[in-house]
């Protein structure tokens, strides 16, 4: 009896939970649909409206377009020093010094083979003989040059006659004794034998100062052999540009240079070589295959101080290849490609602004044309 007592409370508590579960629902399902509905409401109440355009302004300014290029930063193409003595090397200079005008390059039976600027090599021996048969030309004029240079009076320095044909240039400077009495005194105050003849082999004529590279000849070997190997002694940045950009970089143009340690320094171009490599029909390329034109661009760093510690390092070079001064612009997302070609600006009403377009850079583009105008709001993508 008590058991079936028992039984019967128990399936009255389930049929309790059971109707409890499901009030939970109904009451649930109607706050989930009633706040659904609401939130219907409101997302219905609001009206369908137009999107809304980014706008710009039309801006009067200046536009450059630079261009970052990798660099060696150096001392410059290296040119090897043959001698052109009978004798044999006795003294030979220090890898990294420099050598200036009037100063020994290396010693040749123990007299200075000494450095003159110039553009001719000692080509014959200028001695009295020489003045006797009225000897003259460039390599006359270097000499002249350089001890003038040093502060030795050279007396005048009369120019060669010019040839019968007189289509010719005059053949440089004719030799004197003057000039040869004025060699000697500078033979004299250098440690030289005074012979007042200046023989070939005991001058290297080059077009200015140099630093000492490496060192090939030894002590003992004969002058007339490959010594050394010698630079500019001023560091510059070697910079290959491909030859359609060339065009666009001037000699003394200023440049940006990005050291290895990211520091900038400024700089200006030295030289823009007239030499092409590459291209079709390259004769200089091994591999066979046609490498894109380029030309050599050399850079200077304006401060030589500013890269004493470096001999040698990878650099990148900017350079500003384009400027606009003064001129409208927009950026590059206000252009519209029109159907029938060219470009348009859209103003906020709809309307359109034909332009013509300049330089791109940056995200930015030159427009002109009549209808544009400074300060004028235009709609654009970005």
């Amino acid at each position: 009896m008590a058991r079936g007592r028992t039984r019967a409370r128990r399936r009255t508590g389930r049929r309790i939970a059971v109707a409890v579960a499901v009030l939970a629902v109904v009451v649930g399902g109607l706050y989930v649909g009633t706040a659904l509905k609401r939130h219907g409401d409101v997302v219905s109440a609001q009206p369908a409206g137009a999107p809304s355009a980014r706008t710009t302004l039309v801006r009067r300014t200046d536009l450059s377009d630079s261009r970052a290029l990798p660099g060696t930063l150096g001392y410059g193409a290296a040119r090897t020093i043959k001698g052109a003595g009978k004798g044999l090397i006795t003294r030979l200079p220090e890898p990294g010094s420099t050598i200036t005008r009037g100063k020994p390059l290396y010693w040749e039976d123990d007299q200075p083979v000494m450095l003159f600027y110039g553009g001719t090599p000692v080509f014959r021996t200028l001695d009295k003989a020489a003045v006797e048969a009225g000897a003259s030309g460039t390599d006359v004029s270097v000499l002249a040059d350089n001890l003038k240079a040093l502060g030795y009076d050279v007396g005048p320095e009369p120019r060669g006659k010019r040839p019968a044909t007189g289509t010719e240039k005059a053949p440089g400077t004719l030799l004197t004794s003057p000039l040869l009495d004025a060699l000697k005194r500078w033979q004299r105050d250098t440690g030289q034998q005074q012979t007042g003849t200046l023989a070939v082999g005991r001058l290297v004529v080059l077009p200015g100062a140099v630093r000492v590279g490496a060192v090939k000849a030894q002590l003992g070997d004969a002058a007339a052999e490959e010594m050394m190997s010698v630079t500019s002694r001023r560091k510059s940045v070697s910079v290959t540009v491909d030859a359609g950009d060339a065009d666009l970089i001037r000699q003394g143009d200023e440049v940006s240079i990005t050291l290895p340690d990211t520091r900038e320094v400024p700089g200006k171009v030295a030289s823009v070589s007239t030499t092409v490599q590459g291209g079709a029909g390259d004769e200089s390329d091994p591999s066979g295959e046609n490498t894109p034109p380029s030309s050599q661009v050399t850079v200077v760093p304006v401060d030589s101080a500013a890269v004493k510690g470096l001999d040698a390092a990878s650099v990148r070079v900017t350079f500003t290849t384009q400027t606009r001064e003064n001129v409208l612009t927009v950026p590059v997302g206000a252009l519209l490609a029109l159907q029938e070609g060219g470009y348009a600006l859209q103003r906020p009403d709809g309307r359109l602004i034909p332009v013509k377009t300049g330089l791109f850079t940056k995200g930015q583009v030159e427009v002109s044309g009549a209808g544009v105008e400074e300060g004028e709001r235009v709609v654009t993508a970005s």
